[in-house]
């Protein structure tokens, strides 16, 4: 319809000398640009999330080796840059034939050593929400949580019952160490604050970014990515058994706390330690549809782990063989943790699978209509 009597049926400049013309072949806004993120599957758990329009079976493949390679690619180049300025601020060169303490340290100095290790497990990160955009064709915040983003409310509450659970963990490594007879620290004394003090900072500056980024590969991206691998369309009867299986979220579980346990250097019952912690973490981020509840148990954890030996001077995690009643009393307060935290996520109502409706790509724009 012209816009007044008479008019031509397309204004000029519109024509076909200037193409379709400015907003296409007719009248109205521009189409609206679809955006490189597919929203998640509606309805499903935290393991699911991952199973969006986009997915393809190479995809949690090809990202988990992207984020292997970066985030050790990465690592490498964090060293370098620590190797040169050390050289420019000290002049020595590090010399590959030291042995003793030297020979396993990197810097020649604990506390650079300490932020290297805790710095490039940071840096796994950025790698790993990076892939989730970039190879899954996925908004990053839904490997935080089911909500498409971290619920720093939820995330304060566990907060505070990770605080208690510090305590309490704390209680029950004195009575094993009290079972068991150990006399290991009797010779432990405070080494002033001039020695703790910069460890400390280092600490507690990194330890949160170092603790998030190893929830986020083995608790969100390899749960997620073994979760995506449904075998939904299997016809045969034994791919429908595995199907059932796969469709839960315990294959994941398993293999993100084997993996998580074998970045690990302990021994014997210290593998169980580990993988326990590793296993309860995951669960629980199912059960809340989040990874805050296990961020929160992995940041107060490993602070307590690293600031009680730096007070006493020792800045390298000792690992290896770990007694049995150690164990238990690392597993017991994760334990009472677990269940509290699932009783106040029922308490709080909390989300736990993704939205029906999914999450809106684009606003959809419609023509303005014509008097």
């Amino acid at each position: 319809m012209p816009y007044w009597p008479g008019a031509p049926a397309q204004p000029d400049g519109w024509g076909p000398q200037h193409g379709p013309g400015a907003y296409g072949p007719g009248y109205g806004m521009p189409p609206a640009k679809r955006s490189w993120t597919v929203p998640p599957p509606a309805g499903r758990r935290f393991h699911q999330v991952a199973r969006n329009e986009a997915h393809r079976w190479w995809r949690p493949l090809a990202g988990s080796l992207v984020v292997a390679v970066a985030g050790m690619g990465l690592a490498l180049l964090l060293m370098l840059a620590g190797m040169i300025v050390r050289i420019a601020v000290t002049g020595d060169v590090p010399d590959p034939d030291a042995s003793g303490a030297d020979a396993d340290s990197i810097f020649g100095n604990d506390t650079a050593d300490l932020a290297f290790n805790l710095g490039s497990l940071a840096l796994f990160l950025p790698v790993v929400l990076g892939a989730a955009w970039l190879l899954q064709r996925r908004r990053p915040g839904t490997l935080s949580s089911v909500a498409g983003r971290l619920r720093w409310r939820w995330m304060l509450v566990c907060c505070g019952l990770a605080v208690l659970f510090c305590v309490v963990s704390y209680g029950t490594s004195i009575a094993a160490a009290v079972a068991m007879d150990d006399q290991s620290g009797g010779d432990e004394h405070w080494v002033g604050w001039s020695a703790f003090l910069a460890p400390a900072i280092v600490i507690v500056l990194l330890v949160p970014f170092q603790a998030a980024a190893e929830e986020y590969v083995f608790r969100g991206w390899l749960l997620q990515a073994v979760g995506a691998c449904t075998l939904e369309n299997a016809r045969g009867r034994a791919g429908r058994a595995f199907s059932l299986v796969f469709r839960t979220p315990w294959p994941g579980i398993v293999v993100g706390s084997a993996l998580f346990t074998a970045g690990h250097g302990y021994t014997s019952w210290g593998i169980l330690d580990i993988f326990l912690f590793g296993a309860i973490a995951a669960w629980l981020t199912v059960r809340t549809g989040g990874l805050e509840s296990g961020i929160a148990l992995h940041v107060f954890n490993n602070l307590m782990a690293f600031l009680l030996p730096a007070a006493v001077g020792k800045l390298d995690m000792e690992q290896g063989s770990v007694p049995w009643q150690v164990v238990l009393a690392d597993v017991v307060p994760m334990l009472l943790y677990a269940a509290v935290v699932v009783w106040l996520a029922r308490r709080m109502r909390l989300q736990k699978v993704t939205a029906e409706d999914g999450v809106p790509v684009a606003a959809v724009s419609q023509p303005l209509p014509v008097p």
